[in-house]
């Protein structure tokens, strides 16, 4: 087991979350897959959340991460997919004209521990 350390902590503390894109469309391919892909390592490495797996399919994002315990759940998916919509609508102008709202959605959270392969195109 590899733990983390905080100043008075030691943790080891993992999430998986799954979110969509608005009406699961399949945009996240080609170079705007890689560009989210790239966005999500970006947001992470700033916030010092560490990605464990990774999947970027068409229409969803698997993502395995470890946080520190001071940020909850919710907080980490508001910093990643908030961030990464408005810089994808940045590179992107067009996506911005089919979702003029979120991109991306949330489909759920699932507890980390049962760690099967996830498919797709990993991080």
């Amino acid at each position: 087991m590899e733990y983390r350390y905080g100043s008075h902590t030691v943790f080891k503390i993992q999430y998986q979350f799954v979110f969509v894109t608005n009406y699961r469309y399949k945009v996240l391919k080609g170079d705007i897959g890689l560009k989210v892909r790239e966005l999500i390592r970006q947001t992470c490495e700033a916030f010092e959340i560490e990605i464990l797996k990774g999947v970027i399919s068409q229409d969803h994002i698997h993502i395995l991460v470890s946080a520190p315990p001071n940020m909850a759940p919710s907080e980490i998916m508001r910093r990643i997919k908030g961030r990464s919509t408005i810089k994808l609508f940045e590179s992107f102008p067009d996506l911005k004209k089919r979702y003029w709202g979120l991109l991306l959605r949330d489909l759920g959270r699932i507890d980390g521990r049962d760690d099967k392969k996830l498919p797709g195109a990993s991080f």
